[in-house]
């Protein structure tokens, strides 16, 4: 949502409404696939390929996850923010009790009960929303990975829930792929954080390499920072591809769908080394056309679709 989405969503069910008859979960749940499927930009590629049963419990999971980044993002300070972020997880904690009255959590709450969703990956995901209030440098590349653990790798978890298959392997494999979009969307939106005020690119990295902050504010892709990041973008190569094993690992269409965002993380690489690593003047991104590419180059390592009782 922009600022001014969010602070119309926020009048309707922000902290001062009060939902009383609370939202059916039919309407509720259509409220979340709104959500969804309007802001979501790889999800009208990839939610026909979701199993129909899933779909609901997805939206109410995405919408979750919406919601929190913008509250983090969308407001008018980092205090509102945390505030605001507060009272999210309020309304997590009363949906854990039983007694959801926003639209995301009444959908929510059908979903963790249905698939005994724990708290831990809801919570955890509020960590990294709040970090990013009060911390805008990292000093060091386990500082930048630590962050990571509970800005993507709780999504791993929860699909894996969903997917009724969460196990070590699976989510060892899972915080692979996470970690490796997260940091390929660090490198890809650098010119976009700067101008907000947010640098991920590790300071030890950019003392080794010898990149200074004022090349940011120049917007100078120097040789210096297209090393760094020829690195940086290796290493999220790197996580991609070593989890990416956890595609076939997945039951039914959800390996496919697992396949088909490891490989358009690994596509954003690619565009990243194709513009010389200058992310300063453009975002390398991938165009509808390119991610429909992907979906039909992945389609023969998974059969066909519309497996039986995966519909």
């Amino acid at each position: 949502m922009t600022a001014s989405a969010l602070a119309r969503q926020l009048e309707r069910f922000g902290p001062d409404q009060q939902h009383h008859p609370p939202m059916s979960l039919a309407a509720a749940r259509k409220y979340c696939r709104g959500l969804a499927q309007s802001h979501y930009e790889n999800f009208t590629v990839a939610s026909w390929l979701l199993p129909r049963r899933l779909r609901s419990h997805f939206h109410a999971v995405y919408a979750y996850c919406r919601w929190a980044d913008d509250l983090a993002d969308e407001t008018e300070s980092p205090q509102q923010s945390l505030e605001l972020l507060t009272w999210w997880e309020s309304q997590l904690q009363a949906c854990y009790a039983g007694h959801a009255t926003h639209p995301v959590f009444i959908a929510l709450a059908a979903t963790i009960q249905q698939f005994a969703i724990p708290a831990t990956p809801f919570h955890d995901l509020l960590v990294a929303f709040r970090r990013d209030q009060t911390q805008q440098r990292y000093a060091s590349l386990d500082d930048l990975l630590d962050y990571c653990r509970y800005s993507a790798n709780p999504v791993g978890r929860l699909v894996l829930y969903l997917g009724e298959c969460c196990d070590a392997r699976r989510a060892a494999l899972a915080d692979k792929i996470c970690t490796g979009l997260q940091l390929v969307n660090f490198w890809q939106d650098i010119g976009r954080d700067w101008q907000r005020g947010r640098l991920y690119v590790p300071a030890d990295r950019m003392a080794e390499h010898g990149v200074a902050r004022h090349d940011f504010d120049a917007e100078r892709a120097t040789p210096a920072l297209r090393a760094l990041l020829a690195e940086e973008v290796d290493r999220a190569r790197g996580y991609l591809l070593s989890g990416l094993p956890l595609a076939s690992l997945m039951p039914g269409r959800l390996r496919f769908d697992i396949e088909l965002f490891a490989r358009g993380g690994l596509a954003v690489c690619d565009a990243i080394e194709k513009i010389g690593y200058d992310v300063l003047h453009q975002r390398p991104a991938l165009s509808r056309g390119r991610k429909i590419r992907l979906a039909l180059a992945a389609l023969p390592r998974f059969g066909a679709l519309r497996e039986k009782g995966d519909r």
